[in-house]
């Protein structure tokens, strides 16, 4: 689980994959309360879950695959 662990801060990086997932957004590297607060402002997104399985996120995803 190292991989993934090394993309969550310190605080995060011993807890389950389910602990992760349900982890507030700002438990990844990289991502302020602010950008928490622009993500749930205009998309409802809260947790690291929400934002693997936003519609729009995954849409985008699929294109940049298919492009590739």
């Amino acid at each position: 689980m190292s991989g993934i662990a090394s993309k969550f801060d310190k605080a995060f990086e011993s807890r389950s994959v389910d602990d992760l997932a349900d982890a507030p957004v700002t438990a990844l590297r990289g991502l302020s309360e602010s950008d928490a607060e622009h993500l749930h402002a205009a998309f409802g997104i809260t947790t690291v879950r929400d934002l693997g399985t936003n519609k729009f996120f995954l849409w985008a995803q699929a294109i940049a695959r298919l492009a590739d």
